[in-house]
């Protein structure tokens, strides 16, 4: 799998539904490029703090990593650099000054200095709006794609997307099994299920 292709599955949050052979190209892929980033290209420092912020309300530190953890701001960023257009680009980034706009109208002040309560009152009220986007698209029998989602469905889809393709989370939560020296995209039971058809087909061979 070549850069362009393993960026276009990322960012449509396709991945998983990958051969575990193609998830593990794509893996190893977007990993090399997130890693190869000295610094966010497209999201400047408050963004990338909002980002983050946002992120670890998706997703926080528990007993498993967090957003922070696997590095979900520069996988954004990433997608946001090399495969978002500039609609959905901007899209995105005003969505992102729209948080703080309603925080500003709210708490007086921007999204990152509010308190965590407050801040998981501003992504409540959003899931309620994603919901309520939802909903109208069921009633009129349409379909939101990658390329007319809003803000918020956007990041939440890109954040889970990185950490359910970064090896933590797809070893401690999706429980693909690691092999020492790299990240193995093949699930514990599929390796299973190779090893005893290659052993049937030796077998069968010997014969």
């Amino acid at each position: 799998m070549n850069r362009r292709e393993a960026l276009r599955v990322l960012a449509a949050g396709t991945a998983l539904q990958l051969s575990p052979v193609k998830l593990l190209a794509a893996l190893r892929e977007a990993r090399a490029v997130v890693g190869n980033q000295a610094a966010p290209r497209t999201l400047n420092l408050h963004q990338s703090e909002t980002v983050k912020a946002m992120a670890e309300m998706i997703l926080p530190r528990t007993d498993t990593p967090g957003a922070t953890d696997v590095g979900v701001v520069d996988f954004i960023d990433l997608m946001l650099t090399e495969w978002y257009d500039e609609i959905q680009q901007s899209r995105f980034l005003k969505g992102l000054a729209g948080v703080d706009a309603r925080s500003q109208s709210l708490f007086a002040g921007d999204f990152v200095t509010c308190s965590q309560s407050q801040q998981a009152e501003i992504l409540t009220a959003l899931g309620e709006s994603m919901t309520e986007e939802a909903d109208q698209r069921n009633t009129a029998h349409s379909e939101s794609t990658v390329e007319t989602e809003s803000f918020y469905p956007m990041l939440r889809r890109l954040t889970l997307t990185a950490y359910y393709t970064s090896e933590a989370g797809a070893t401690r939560e999706l429980h693909f099994e690691m092999i020492p020296g790299h990240f193995d995209g093949c699930a514990r039971e599929q390796v299973q299920g190779q090893r005893r058809q290659d052993q049937s087909d030796a077998a069968e061979g010997a014969a």
